[in-house]
């Protein structure tokens, strides 16, 4: 009797039609959407998952600070927040460009974690960069609980590359993605939501267009939650938002196609790369 063997990678029907791995690849994905949404606002969470936030928000101002300096302006101060968010103030160079700069490596660097959790061995390689973006905040870090949960995150981090010859670093990967890709929903919400000590960088658009016009989107989305008149604030939010979603969608949809694999050719591909 002939064995029934699963779809191969080149057995796909379309580049777009997930193998048997990538299915649950898929699942996990929308189950961790809901969780990053859930860690984010949550009361008790949020203090849980303050070493990503330092992450996400570290990573969200240097993109700020580092076009700044290329820009020829003058980085003056940074503060980095976990409850309260960062902010970058700088003298000269291109305002447009700096703030533009933070939403857009905070996306791109989301989008790159989102495609390594497609396959171990990409994964393995953004571990490393989570480790180091994890550690940093150490150098002046004093809160005690905060110290104790990077300490924590990381050591998880460090464990699941010994478990099933590192393959949960690839749902690591997608939940640090996950909160990096969606920056603008965080910092914008912190912002109106929480009443957040630093402006999210929609207020700031909106500040620096101020003869920007609101778009019919914040029209239509205010009259259907029944808040005050178009705020042009709002308008910068939304378009970021569907800006996030489209990159988080091609980064899917590359992963998807670029990684058909079975768990047995992931895990010989990983072997090549500090194998456990």
């Amino acid at each position: 009797m002939p064995r029934v063997i699963p779809v191969e990678a080149s057995q796909a029907a379309s580049p777009l039609q997930p193998v048997e791995d990538q299915f649950l690849t898929l699942y996990v994905m929308a189950v961790f959407l809901v969780l990053a949404i859930a860690f984010w606002f949550l009361p008790g969470a949020r203090t849980i998952i303050a070493p990503f936030k330092l992450y996400v928000i570290g990573w969200h101002e240097l993109c700020h600070m580092l076009t700044a300096v290329l820009t020829g302006g003058k980085v003056v101060s940074v503060t980095i927040e976990p409850m309260h968010g960062g902010c970058t103030r700088v003298d000269g160079g291109k305002p447009k460009i700096i703030l533009s700069s933070g939403y857009l490596g905070s996306t791109l660097l989301g989008g790159l974690y989102v495609f390594a959790a497609w396959h171990t061995l990409a994964a393995k390689i953004t571990s490393v960069v989570t480790a180091v973006g994890l550690l940093t905040p150490l150098i002046v870090v004093r809160d005690k609980l905060t110290m104790l949960l990077i300490l924590l995150w990381t050591g998880l981090l460090v464990g699941f590359w010994f478990i099933d010859h590192a393959s949960p670093l690839r749902w690591y990967s997608m939940y640090v993605g996950i909160n990096h890709v969606f920056f603008a929903v965080w910092d914008f919400t912190d912002d109106r939501l929480f009443k957040k000590t630093n402006d999210s960088d929609c207020t700031q658009f909106a500040l620096l267009f101020p003869k920007t016009k609101p778009y019919r989107m914040s029209t239509y989305f205010l009259a259907l939650v029944s808040l005050p008149d178009p705020l042009a604030y709002l308008d910068w939010a939304l378009g970021w938002v569907f800006f996030e979603v489209w990159i988080f969608v091609a980064f899917i949809l590359c992963g998807l196609i670029a990684f058909k694999r079975t768990p047995e050719q992931m895990q010989a591909e990983a072997a090549a790369f500090l194998p456990t």
